[in-house]
């Protein structure tokens, strides 16, 4: 189970109250920048509070973030803007709920197959659904600024630290840690482990849509091949893993620098973007199979252990 103490609690507040000056620099790239960390800080943070005790690979994180996109370019000819992220969240919630009560009872590469499938059939349903009305994508025009939106998405990333705080200290996050060493024996346990697995779930896939709904305006523009592309379900699988899911700050350690490479990656190479993005994948799995919570982790051991025998 993901895990923070007090200190990294006040120091994930500190950078977050750091963070929310960088609109105040007036530099478009940099403001730019910092929306892509804090949108995949939220998005792999919620995906480790899901993945890490368990063990699950979802790569839904493209299904929910859709769903939050459509919500508000679909709901912004009707409602005001503010109230469309919290309606992504429910629907993100629900759709996970949905999904999980239909899948969580699959283990391996069977729900890995299952929850990249469901962008791609959400995907489709769309498609569909615009080919009988004549569309083709939406139109999301605000007043929103990038500035607001960066916002929104650090106010967010707060939200998904401090609820993954509180699921460490919970009864649920105690079930989740037994779930994590051995399934079978939380459930002989009498922990009802398909409900713990669910109840996280939802929390990752309302986290998800609601970071669709926030990001929306900023694309002005929206369609199924973009709003439900697989590339971004990978990516937070790659930057959560790189970080490491042990620690609740883990994932961001794997965003930072992930987000610098990429943006690297696609300014030079936006031919290969996929290809670079699967050997990625394989030299951060073969390297740094723990992340770089691993690494540090296991480093502060051989440093204690040779102390210990000095």
């Amino acid at each position: 189970m993901i895990r923070a103490d007090g200190r990294t609690l006040a120091l994930v507040a500190l950078v977050l109250a750091v963070a929310a000056c960088l609109p105040l620099t007036g530099s478009a790239y940099w403001l730019s920048l910092g929306i892509s960390i804090a949108m995949y800080t939220v998005l792999t943070t919620s995906w480790a509070l899901f993945s890490g005790p368990t063990h699950y690979i979802s790569l839904a994180t493209a299904a929910f973030f859709g769903v939050g996109s459509y919500t508000t370019g679909i709901g912004i000819e009707y409602l005001p803007y503010w109230a469309l992220p919290p309606i992504a969240g429910v629907l993100g919630a629900v759709m996970a709920a949905l999904v999980g009560l239909a899948t969580l009872r699959l283990s391996g590469v069977y729900f890995v197959i299952f929850t990249l499938g469901l962008a791609e059939l959400v995907r489709q349903v769309i498609i569909w659904f615009q080919n009988i009305s004549g569309q083709k994508g939406i139109y999301v025009l605000t007043k929103i600024t990038e500035a607001q939106i960066f916002w929104q998405l650090l106010g967010l990333a707060a939200l998904v630290y401090a609820a993954g705080w509180a699921i460490g200290r919970s009864r649920l996050g105690f079930a989740l840690r037994i779930i994590g060493d051995d399934e079978e024996v939380a459930r002989h346990s009498g922990i009802n482990t398909a409900r713990a697995k669910v109840a996280l779930f939802m929390v990752s896939g309302a986290a998800a849509a609601v970071v669709g709904a926030v990001l929306a305006p900023r694309f002005v523009y929206i369609e199924p091949s973009t709003a439900f592309t697989p590339m971004l379900s990978f990516q937070v699988v790659i930057m959560a893993l790189l970080g490491g899911t042990g620690r609740l700050w883990g994932p961001l350690v794997g965003v930072i620098p992930f987000t610098f490479l990429w943006e690297a990656i696609s300014a030079s190479f936006p031919n290969q973007t996929t290809l670079l993005l699967g050997v990625s994948f394989l030299v951060i799995v073969y390297l740094l199979p723990r992340g770089f919570v691993g690494l540090i982790e296991g480093t502060r051991r051989r440093m204690r252990a040779r102390e210990a025998f000095a």
